[in-house]
């Protein structure tokens, strides 16, 4: 895939949108050590009148255990099928993300094949996870062939919402002054 060097900002927006985190988890990563993060994706058809997919996978975070150089990238392990879906990762984030080399590993089952909409896929699950009691589990949904931006955009948001809770730890711990 050919990208400019330029930022298209309305480019950046459609492909963000078009993933979605239909059931958000609400509990802060461990500042120390590694964390997993379970999730459901459900990928739209690939062709007009077939079947929408689900997968249940599990991204697992795993945080540097010395300091870092802040130019080191971020490390994506097994998110994306096709190589053009990691470039496009690649550079969405170079020019819009700021990680320290944090380290994401994700594993998936085989795809089931349940619905013919994702509406109706993620009702089904939405209503399986609290017939479980289940708080920690995310059901995640996208177009064909953009699962890996939908899994690293959910990664990702953990990451950014459990930050101000980790910096506050380090304060705590001493780390930071």
């Amino acid at each position: 895939m050919n990208f400019s060097h330029e930022f298209d900002e309305q480019r950046f927006f459609e492909i963000w949108t078009a993933v979605r985190i239909e059931r958000p988890v609400n509990f802060s990563l461990f500042t120390f050590g590694d964390q997993k993060l379970p999730y459901f994706l459900v990928c739209g058809a690939t062709e007009r009148g077939s079947t929408v997919s689900i997968r249940k996978g599990e991204v697992q975070i795993t945080r540097p255990m010395i300091i870092t150089p802040d130019r080191m990238e971020p490390e994506f392990r097994n998110f994306f099928e096709e190589q053009e879906e990691a470039d496009l990762a690649a550079f969405l984030l170079s020019r819009t993300a700021g990680f320290s080399n944090l380290k994401f590993a994700n594993t998936s089952g085989p795809e089931r094949i349940v619905s013919d909409s994702i509406e109706e896929a993620v009702a089904k699950l939405n209503r399986q996870l609290d017939d479980e009691e289940e708080e920690h589990v995310a059901i995640l949904s996208a177009p064909p062939n953009m699962g890996g931006i939908a899994i690293m955009k959910y990664a990702a948001e953990r990451v950014w919402e459990s930050a101000p809770s980790n910096i506050q730890e380090l304060k705590e711990r001493g780390f930071l002054n």
